[in-house]
């Protein structure tokens, strides 16, 4: 297990982490608002399955910044999508 990463005075935590300090139905209401089930959530961890982006966004929005999509997927250059990422050089 990755140990947390400090956000401020909150900590990006694992998403199975976060499921587990939820009761079942907060699991079952968050992965709904989040647009995908609690069993899609659950198959996904056990099988180190990826989590689709848009998934990922609202995992990330419904736990108030907890459950981070960088920490969901890697591979995905969040950091352009968010404007953070370090600006390219202009081509001349």
């Amino acid at each position: 297990m990755t140990s947390a990463l400090p956000i401020g005075i909150f900590s990006v935590m694992e998403l199975r982490t976060y499921l587990n300090s939820c009761s079942f139905d907060e699991q079952k209401s968050y992965a709904s608002r989040s647009g995908t089930t609690l069993g899609y959530l659950r198959k996904a961890l056990s099988t180190s399955q990826q989590i689709g982006e848009r998934i990922c966004i609202g995992l990330e929005r419904e736990s108030g910044g907890l459950v981070t999509c960088e920490e969901l997927r890697p591979d995905v250059d969040w950091g352009y999508l968010r404007g953070t990422a370090k600006q390219r050089s202009k081509r001349g």
